[in-house]
């Protein structure tokens, strides 16, 4: 029996593991906090997860909550212009919903789970020191968590990686109490971009209290809503959130109105981090290597909201690709291999993420206002969400979004 040592508990390792754990391969995972601890703490995303990554949860009968949690139907955007009101205004319906989990619940299930099934888990933190010592027991050693002197393992990739600072400041709270939005009858995620200071997204969710809302901003660094360090009362995150909603975001503020209160004492979350693709295959300090999963070797930018989605998806391509290895040794040659398989995947998402961070050009304006006047621009804008590779189709270049204007028009 193959012995695999996954160092992270959060949705790529934890997938992983329990993908492994099915098929018989001795698991084992190292982890600094365990399932009680996970789920009192603070919420640890933003998550909003589509149909091509909860088909991967789904596959391995991890779908826990997929009669529990709101179905998103939708993705919507609102851009208001010089006097506050809204120029942009609309929402596009997915092909299939989409669901979000609270982490907290998720993570620490998953971990339990996992423990009840007879994998090993060590709760301990893990050193490059540690590793070394570890490897030697394992035919695999896989990095889930780049938090810490971990990420220092794997090199900057520079060619992929044209931030060097945070491009935005993000700020989460669960709360309860949200009125729906009246424009349309169907649950949606919302994105509201409001030029020169950020986006605010609002979007239906599952946490241990039931469904709820998760409302995040991601603000321009240096901006108005940029106003969120050093916070530390939970109370004073949700009233600074309503203000800024008010002040940039009337109509999102207009829901809140009936009050809001957090869904526990740990519903916020704030923090910036910059944007980074890294070498895959991480080097040990005497010698040997270790391979990196999901957000340790691709982090982006939450605006597109595929963190999750894309760790999903990392869990599913590794598992497919260590079952397909056999007993052959797990080398360099593997390990790259294997990440190459999942840049197919997260590539296409860190160039449409990376654009997204950018001020729109006028060709994908005339995108988004095309996006109002016929559903089925809306309806593209929201599957791309499902689908980040065809960005590239009709969204990331101007002479591909010309002809896919024309073609939507051709019959006026």
């Amino acid at each position: 029996m193959r012995r695999i040592l996954i160092v992270g508990a959060g949705q790529a390792g934890l997938q992983l593991a329990l993908g492994l754990q099915s098929h018989g391969y001795d698991v084992t995972v190292l982890t600094d906090r365990g399932a009680d601890e996970v789920r009192a703490g603070r919420v640890l995303s933003s998550q909003c997860m589509f149909e091509s990554a909860l088909s991967t949860e789904r596959a391995l009968g991890l779908d826990l909550w997929a009669d529990e949690a709101p179905r998103i139907e939708g993705v919507g955007l609102s851009v208001p212009g010089p006097d506050g009101t809204r120029v942009i205004d609309w929402v596009g319906r997915l092909d299939a919903y989409a669901q979000s989990v609270d982490q907290r619940l998720k993570m620490s299930t998953w971990l339990e789970t996992f423990a009840e099934r007879g994998g090993r888990v060590e709760l301990r933190k893990v050193t490059a020191a540690d590793l070394q010592h570890l490897a030697g027991s394992y035919d695999l050693v896989l990095v889930a968590s780049g938090k810490g002197p971990l990420g220092s393992l794997f090199e900057r990739d520079h060619a992929h990686s044209p931030f060097e600072r945070p491009q935005r400041a993000l700020s989460a709270v669960y709360v309860h109490g949200l009125a729906p939005r009246p424009e349309h009858d169907f649950p949606a995620v919302r994105c509201n971009v409001v030029p020169g200071i950020g986006e605010l997204f609002v979007m239906p969710a599952l946490t241990m209290s039931g469904p709820c809302d998760i409302v995040l901003w991601e603000a321009v660094p240096g901006g108005p809503a940029d106003a969120f360090d050093g916070i530390r009362d939970p109370a004073e995150h949700l009233r600074v959130t309503l203000e800024l909603m008010k002040t940039f975001t009337p109509w999102e503020y207009d829901r809140a109105r009936s009050g809001l209160e957090l869904t526990d004492a740990g519903a916020t979350l704030a923090g910036r981090f910059a944007p980074v693709v890294r070498r895959p295959v991480g080097e040990l300090p005497g010698g040997g290597t270790v391979l990196g999963v999901a957000d340790v070797v691709v982090t982006n930018d939450p605006i597109t909201g595929q963190g999750a989605n894309t760790a999903a998806k990392c869990a599913a391509l590794y598992l497919a690709a260590i079952l397909a290895h056999g007993d052959k040794p797990f080398d360099r040659d593997f390990q790259q291999a294997a990440f190459d398989a999942f840049w197919q995947v997260a590539g296409p998402v860190t160039t449409w993420t990376n654009a997204m961070l950018a001020p729109p050009p006028a060709f994908v304006l005339d995108l988004l206002v095309a996006g109002g006047q016929r559903q089925a621009v809306a309806d593209r804008f929201a599957n791309t969400f499902n689908d980040p590779a065809d960005a590239d189709r009709w969204y990331l270049d101007p002479d591909k979004a010309a002809a896919y204007l024309a073609s939507v028009t051709s019959g006026d």
